[in-house]
């Protein structure tokens, strides 16, 4: 495995204009799809780097489950999302690609517990059930109530929100 925030670190290194290189991380929202669309529209050809960049984007969570189905045994295996809307601190939760990591889990884990503190839906669990359940964590949005946990359990981080390199 290739840690990204190294890489990246690497790159933009006495390079101050790749200083501003987004971070990885699940990327989505209703923009983000629209946007490209519309941009391709606008120019009135296809949009060959915004076609790429959904593609890898909407392809992350089954990336990511089929990492987690090399390390952990998810027949056997609660797994715990954190976050589930688009983007740090909101309550917005359209086109959230973790619900689509949650959707994909459910297919291969023994159970797929959610908890979000701004998301309002009745099939989240509270975040203290979360972590006393969970045998692995995924940080799937970055909220900054989540900088302080502690875990007992391996953790997917994959915004780099603990500082230790992006770990999938």
């Amino acid at each position: 495995g290739v840690d990204f925030e190294r890489v990246r670190t690497a790159m933009s290194a006495e390079y101050p204009r790749a200083a501003d290189v987004p971070s990885a991380g699940f990327s989505a929202g209703p923009c983000l799809f629209k946007d490209t669309m519309q941009l391709s529209a606008m120019v009135g050809y296809r949009f060959s780097l915004g076609d790429a960049a959904v593609a890898v984007n909407e392809g992350a969570p089954l990336y990511l489950v089929e990492r987690l189905e090399q390390r952990f045994d998810l027949p056997s295996s609660t797994v715990g999302i954190l976050g589930m809307a688009f983007k740090a601190n909101i309550d917005d939760s359209r086109s959230s690609l973790s619900y689509k990591l949650r959707k994909l889990l459910i297919f291969k884990a023994a159970q797929v517990l959610c908890s979000d503190p701004y998301v309002v839906d009745e099939r989240l669990v509270s975040q203290e059930h979360l972590l006393k359940e969970s045998d692995v964590v995924i940080v799937a949005t970055p909220h900054s109530v989540y900088r302080t946990l502690s875990f007992s359990q391996p953790v997917v981080d994959v915004w780099n929100l603990y500082g230790d390199g992006v770990l999938i």
